[in-house]
């Protein structure tokens, strides 16, 4: 579809679904006497969706603008478009599927939670069979990543490897390690290569990175999640651990990974640091 008729189709498609919303859904005044087509006008649509009524009205004149997902999602919310209708506006606007609503994810006991708690300072986490992150302790977000920032669906160690820029500089060897965890997700998908949340995760993948897309035709399956991590962490420095996976007894489905420090490069201290109650109370007031 050319860029010209699909801005077109978009402009098209918003305002057919802002003329279908009523004003009293949102509590505004609905002022008839003043309208002249049924629904919402644009700048009460940009008012509900917080975002620039010229910047709203651009967009469904089919001017030629960027759009982000956090606009786009702002504005699926407004209009109480569908899952499929959602998944259209995205195909318009920026000509790629969204990523999937956010689901829930199953929490890890509180046994469990403690157990993760009682080994900081060393980062510890928890995934399930597909690699969702499902709990993790202070040190492993302070570490890795901030896993609470993400939404159940992207708090997976395959997609957040892949598509998450401050990775790439964290892992000394961001290509070896992402391979490996690569093959592994493989790995899980021999096991249920047929089911829908695999396909899902690695269709999107594959369309977020070209690294992603490469690599898969390699068709390499891992078997272990274990070795030395060099990390490169942006506050503190280098760092080296030893990462160990354990299975968890109750729930053969998760796998906990510990990751303890080597003697290189002061990493025991500098982990005691990143979770010192100084350190971690200068980052709230950021």
């Amino acid at each position: 579809m050319k860029d010209e008729q699909r801005r077109a189709e978009l402009a098209h498609f918003l305002r057919t679904r802002r003329e279908r919303l009523s004003p009293a859904m949102f509590h505004l005044p609905y002022g008839a006497k003043h309208r002249r087509t049924p629904g919402l006008r644009r700048e009460e649509l940009a008012q509900v969706a917080g975002i620039s009524p010229t910047w709203y009205m651009k967009l469904e004149q089919g001017q030629a603008i960027q759009v982000s997902a956090q606009v786009l999602e702002s504005l699926a919310q407004s209009l109480q478009l569908t899952p499929g209708e959602r998944n259209h506006l995205y195909l318009l606007a920026r000509e790629q599927l969204p990523l999937p609503m956010q689901r829930h994810t199953p929490q890890i006991s509180e046994e469990l939670q403690g157990v993760l708690d009682a080994l900081t300072p060393y980062p510890a986490f928890v995934v399930n069979e597909r690699w969702d992150v499902v709990g993790w302790n202070l040190a492993a977000s302070q570490v890795f990543a901030d896993f609470a920032a993400f939404s159940d669906w992207e708090r997976n160690l395959v997609w957040i490897m892949f598509t998450q820029p401050d990775q790439r500089a964290l892992y000394v060897d961001w290509e070896c390690w992402a391979q490996h965890i690569l093959a592994l997700f493989r790995a899980s998908g021999g096991r249920e290569a047929d089911e829908d949340w695999f396909i899902e995760r690695r269709d999107r993948l594959m369309q977020a990175s070209s690294e992603f897309r490469e690599w898969w035709q390699w068709h390499e399956v891992g078997d272990a999640h274990t070795g030395n991590k060099e990390l490169n962490h942006p506050l503190v420095g280098p760092l080296v651990l030893r990462a160990t996976t354990l299975l968890v007894a109750d729930d053969p489905n998760l796998k906990l990974f510990v990751y303890t420090p080597l003697p290189q490069a002061d990493t025991a201290q500098k982990l005691v640091w990143l979770v010192s109650p100084a350190h971690t109370a200068s980052k709230a007031i950021e």
